[in-house]
């Protein structure tokens, strides 16, 4: 049989156009040093970040921002789109330092923003250091509940298709991460790192999102590790070790007008050790009406943790709630399977539903949950909700029942 050669005009047109695929496909590089950064820890590098990122953003190609080792002082940025590179990453392998002062920044509510993207990358083993700690000392949310003048470190807004990774953020000043009006977003690798007194560092933060997965991820901080509030559908956190902190949240919820439903949320095989909560579900009193519905918990191991399965309608962290009135967010369609672990306190298990509105079809499935006291056993307490209980449950369903 004989075999046929290739003309080579036509082998080179050929190899013209494979390579051409290639090269297209290829990212083009927007070092920040070449723009000015000088990564000493002391010049203000945010001009020349800010002037690579735009060219990357304007660029026709996949587009990458390379941020390469050294310190990095920097101000408040945003990383805004839209963008013409059908594909941008921002490549941080060097630290990012916030300023210590509050005064300073000149967007009070944030420090570094990513919005009106699709396709973003945020990768590396860079750190974005938000220098908290003067801040936390100005904290006047726990009194006052005014927590709006604060930074968040890292806000992610009207994203589509974003992938972040094995970035880590320490001691952000305010919340570290919060999702907003995003859509297809997946957290990855990624740290969190604050100490156990540091005032409202939730960890990552999710609201009116879809489609948004929290993998392989390590948070020690303040407040919640993960906290999912209205608007939130679709939603899986796995693999999450989380500690100390307050836990891993739904909500709160119910405390302004036109929330969204929130629906869709798993979260699945986590680790959570010496934190206030574990997994909780919370709702305020005289609240807006609102819908929390198809949740469950599954896999989840309870290390030390002061209640680590608790629904709490009548959440009120700064003591001036109208109790009285029930909370009007509607919660339905709840698991908690397969749960194990330590309890610190006496009442592992605390179901407090609205006598509004009570809960509905709430699951409880193999779980097993010793309290750490000398005094007595586990015990649980429920309000408002009659559980569905199947296979091996310690403590015991509603030990305790009371009106609420």
């Amino acid at each position: 049989m004989s075999s046929k050669t290739i003309p080579r005009s036509s082998a080179r047109f050929i190899l013209f156009f494979f390579l051409s695929l290639i090269t297209n496909g290829q990212a083009v590089d927007f070092h920040v040093k070449r723009y000015g950064a000088r990564a000493n820890g002391n010049s203000d590098d945010s001009q020349a970040i800010m002037k690579a990122w735009k060219e990357a953003c304007m660029s026709p190609k996949p587009s990458k921002v390379l941020i390469p080792g050294g310190k990095y002082m920097v101000g408040s940025m945003s990383f805004e789109g839209p963008c013409m590179a059908p594909s941008i990453n921002v490549h941080v392998e060097g630290t990012l330092q916030a300023p210590a002062s509050i005064q300073s920044m000149k967007s009070q509510d944030s420090w570094i923003v990513f919005k009106y993207i699709n396709g973003l990358t945020l990768s590396g083993s860079g750190t974005f250091d938000g220098r908290g700690s003067i801040a936390w000392k100005q904290n006047q949310c726990a009194s006052s509940g005014k927590c709006s003048s604060l930074p968040i470190s890292l806000r992610f807004t009207s994203l589509n298709n974003t992938l972040i990774r094995d970035i880590t953020s320490t001691d952000s000043k305010f919340f570290h991460m919060n999702v907003i009006n995003c859509r297809n977003l997946t957290l990855q690798n990624i740290n969190v790192d604050a100490p156990g007194d540091s005032l409202n560092t939730d960890g990552i933060h999710i609201g009116r999102s879809i489609g948004v997965n929290i993998i392989n991820t390590r948070i020690e901080t303040g407040d919640d590790c993960v906290s999912i509030g209205d608007g939130s559908q679709k939603i899986n956190v796995e693999k999450v070790t989380c500690g100390p902190g307050h836990g891993i949240s739904i909500g709160s919820l119910g405390k302004y007008e036109n929330e969204q439903p929130v629906s869709g949320i798993t979260v699945k095989n986590c680790t959570i050790s010496n934190t206030m909560f574990g997994v909780r579900i919370k709702t305020w009193p005289a609240s807006t009406k609102g819908i929390a519905t198809n949740m469950q918990f599954d896999g989840i191991v309870m290390n030390n943790v002061g209640t680590p399965i608790l629904i709490d309608q009548q959440y009120c962290p700064y003591g001036v709630c109208k109790h009285k009135i029930p909370s009007r967010v509607e919660i339905s369609d709840v698991a908690f399977k397969n749960i194990r672990g330590t309890s610190t306190t006496q009442v592992a298990l605390k179901l407090v539903c609205s006598r509004g509105i009570p809960c509905k079809n709430v699951k409880l499935s193999n779980i097993n949950l010793k309290y750490r006291g000398t005094n007595g056993s586990a015990i649980s307490e429920c309000a408002n909700v009659k559980p569905v209980v199947s296979g091996h449950v310690v403590p015991p369903a509603c030990t305790r029942a009371f009106a609420a």
